[in-house]
């Protein structure tokens, strides 16, 4: 998989310029892809990353893939890589990290923030946000940051008293 020019994330976009008779080959991922196209950034910005530490970054990746294997059922990293499924449970734990710096490169994020179906019932927006505001709570309180976990815990009880009142306004057995 080719990488960014200018950034270490994939490349979406591939374009072959020719400058002085010589063809050169450039790839980018999509924000960068934009700035180029409008011509935003100065040209000195596209100058690629030093060649010899993407190619020893690169291969020690490929190693790393290459040796990765599941201890349940025996699929590699790189047999998920070209068959794109993994195969069972087990695989995320042990291809944790490969499967994190996958994801941040295509998506951007390990996390999903997008959108929730049109459909999807109010209760599981709210409890989705319960779920992660309490693991911001129990992550700020074991950095000590007992601050932003006061704001956190009184986030939490206000959407916990918020589900409650319209649990009560729709339950028959409270009238």
């Amino acid at each position: 998989m080719k990488k960014c020019r200018v950034c270490n994330k994939p490349a979406v976009y591939h374009l072959t310029e020719i400058q002085n008779g010589q063809a050169q080959a450039l790839h980018f991922c999509e924000e960068h892809f934009q700035e180029y196209i409008s011509g935003q950034a100065p040209s000195d910005e596209w100058e690629p990353q030093d060649e010899a530490t993407l190619i020893e970054l690169n291969s020690q990746d490929l190693e790393l893939d290459e040796e990765l294997e599941c201890p349940n059922c025996g699929i590699t990293f790189q047999e998920f890589r070209s068959e794109g499924r993994l195969g069972c449970p087990h695989d995320y734990i042990a291809f944790r990290e490969p499967l994190i710096q996958l994801l941040e490169n295509i998506h951007g994020a390990c996390e999903h923030i997008g959108k929730f179906p049109k459909r999807a019932p109010t209760s599981s927006q709210q409890q989705y946000n319960l779920i992660k505001l309490r693991r911001e709570l129990t992550a700020a309180v074991a950095e000590e940051n007992y601050e932003v976990a006061a704001s956190l815990r009184d986030q939490i009880s206000k959407l916990e008293q918020e589900e409650e009142n319209e649990s009560s306004d729709t339950d028959p057995s409270t009238e």
